[in-house]
């Protein structure tokens, strides 16, 4: 997985190309609403920090920056101008990426804002187990059974996919979470993914591949995505919060309610953009597809967000 997606010519790392937007659909590229609602966190965070005169916003697993550069366009102009805005990807800088974003390879030591890792934890190598052996896998996606589980990965199975059969050992998403999390000084880190918990988690586990928008067999040659949905809970840091995007979002203020209909003969123009608006955020927060994403929350330095019904994990 680490070959396939970051080694030489690796999935995410060749260059040129279309990057992740051409090839699966995040919320980030779902509506600019996403965007905008990242900036109401950070200026949460901005006012919980007292207003400091550098504001850090660190986008770890960047992509082309599309989520920075929506963020600071969305964020008023005295606030935008306070944000030191760093993208953590361990792809070339694209062309043409606004000059104020820092393009670095791994988060920055001893920050002071918002941390936010947006499908990035699912693209973190982790070893793959079934039946108390790792599973082996050829550049063909040829799989077969390799040496017994070691002490550590056999303990965090125990602790957090209990029962046998095949499993995703997440250890090594926990470590690389810990390890950016651990680079605030004082703010929030956010990781948003597709994730499940230690009470529902996959039979069968769910190492999976896209390509140009479709999901493909999982083959490690560079040629795809090699992905797995992430055990957000067995990452949560104390004092931790676990919720869905729907829920995030809603407390963020994106509603996909409709328009009142008045609006429609009032003013047509308005009535229209707010409909666009409503669709592109009932998709954001849909129950079956982008509203399901869990987000982890972890403060740092400063209090939970007091987001209702939300409980620390």
């Amino acid at each position: 997985m680490e070959a396939a997606l970051y080694g030489p010519d690796g999935f995410y790392v060749r260059p040129g190309g279309p990057g992740p937007a051409g090839h699966f659909r995040t919320s980030v590229h779902a509506s600019a609403l996403y965007a905008a609602a990242v900036a109401r966190l950070l200026r949460w965070v901005d006012a919980e920090l007292g207003h400091p005169a550098a504001l850090d916003l660190v986008d770890v697993g960047a992509g082309r920056g599309e989520l920075l550069a929506g963020v600071l366009a969305a964020l008023e102009p005295g606030t935008a101008a306070r944000v030191r805005p760093y993208a953590v990807e361990r792809a070339e800088r694209p062309a043409g990426l606004d000059r104020r974003i820092h393009w670095v390879a791994a988060p920055p030591e001893g920050t002071t804002g918002l941390l936010f890792a947006n499908e990035w934890l699912d693209n973190v190598p982790l070893e793959i187990a079934e039946d108390g052996h790792y599973v082996l896998v050829a550049p063909d996606g040829t799989e077969s059974l390799g040496d017994p589980l070691d002490g550590a990965d056999r303990a965090w199975l125990e602790r957090w996919w209990p029962g046998g059969g095949r499993a995703e050992i997440g250890r090594a998403r926990d470590e690389a979470w810990a390890a950016a999390a651990g680079t605030l000084e004082r703010g929030l880190a956010v990781a948003v993914d597709y994730a499940h918990t230690r009470g529902a988690r996959p039979p069968y586990g769910t190492l999976t591949g896209f390509r140009g928008g479709r999901e493909v067999p999982p083959v490690p040659d560079g040629s795809c995505d090699v992905t797995a949905h992430v055990a957000l809970d067995s990452c949560a840091g104390p004092g931790s919060l676990l919720l869905t995007q729907r829920e995030a979002l809603a407390a963020l203020g994106v509603s996909g309610a409709r328009p009142p209909l008045a609006l429609a003969g009032s003013d047509p123009v308005a009535y229209v953009r707010a409909l666009s608006a409503a669709g592109e955020a009932a998709e954001l927060t849909d129950r079956a597809g982008l509203g399901a994403f869990g987000w982890l929350v972890q403060p740092v330095g400063v209090p939970a967000p007091a987001w209702p019904g939300v409980a620390a994990a």
